[in-house]
């Protein structure tokens, strides 16, 4: 991009402004880009933070009911909150595995509890058979007193 012309001013006064202010507000530009940098960083960190507690909270309402909650967290969130992996259980064999969420062809805003009917055990598909899967919670940890 070419940069913005500036015709010169005829006064001399004007001309000794605009020879002035125009290397301020290079300079001003790299500041402001600077500062937004910092602040876009510490908002992605905040909003990872807030996707793990997410993703610790619907664990711990899973944890208490005992079966996975409606709504749930998206893939996106849970991925981003530092949970890319789902466990699940078969519901016929009862073996239980790993699911890697970002290798899942789903779309990311995808709810975590919708994918329980989708995914499905790869020992009971050789065999012929498509039970649905169920999403198991992670053990529940002590949480420490303060």
């Amino acid at each position: 991009m070419a940069p913005k012309y500036h015709p010169t001013p005829l006064s001399g006064g004007q001309r000794k402004a605009l020879r002035k202010e125009l290397p301020a507000a290079r300079a001003m530009t790299g500041i402001l880009a600077a500062q937004s940098d910092e602040m876009r960083s510490k908002g992605d960190a905040l909003i990872r933070r807030a996707d793990r507690l997410l993703c610790e909270s619907w664990n711990e309402m899973m944890w208490a009911d005992g079966e996975p909650i409606d709504p749930s967290l998206t893939i996106e969130q849970a991925a981003n909150g530092g949970y890319p992996w789902l466990q699940i259980e078969c519901f016929r064999c009862k073996t239980p595995s790993d699911v890697d969420l970002a290798a899942l062809r789903q779309e990311p805003t995808t709810f975590v509890h919708d994918l329980a009917g989708r995914l499905r055990c790869r020992k009971c598909a050789q065999a012929g058979r498509r039970p649905a899967a169920t999403l198991l919670q992670r053990p529940r940890q002590a949480v420490p007193e303060t």
